[in-house]
């Protein structure tokens, strides 16, 4: 997948989301890419990132009251969000077809995508509450 316009602020961008250990958000990226491109700007960063979601390169993860966080994961899969530290964490599992299930229920309804977030604990909060 080739990007139309690769700029160098763009290349550091897809860099430092594919690079993160965690689903960052466009203040933690900025901090990073500024790194390899100092005088890039915060306005760079989101308009880079609208379009590299756009063309498929990263999938924004939303959630109503908090900052966009960015997966460069594209495989299909799931995430479990950490109620003690917030941290997102990728989930491959196995479940029903959601979107048939719900062309069953409501039918008539077109469901493009499905998704499901699970809420629970990472596991070094799991192993910090053990210890």
């Amino acid at each position: 997948m080739a990007l139309k316009r690769l700029t160098r602020q763009r290349k550091a961008i897809l860099e430092v989301v594919r690079q993160a250990h965690h689903h960052p958000d466009a203040a933690w990226i900025y901090q990073e890419v500024r790194k390899r491109v100092p005088k890039v700007s915060l306005g760079t960063i989101y308009r880079n990132l609208e379009a590299l979601v756009a063309e498929g390169y990263l999938v924004p993860i939303t959630k109503a009251g908090e900052a966009t966080r960015y997966d460069a994961n594209l495989h299909p899969h799931h995430h479990l969000v950490c109620e003690a530290c917030g941290a997102i964490v990728d989930l491959e599992v196995d479940l029903p077809d959601l979107r048939a299930l719900a062309r069953e229920a409501h039918p008539g309804v077109e469901v493009r995508e499905a998704e499901v977030t699970f809420r629970g604990l990472c596991p070094a909060c799991k192993a910090a509450l053990k210890g």
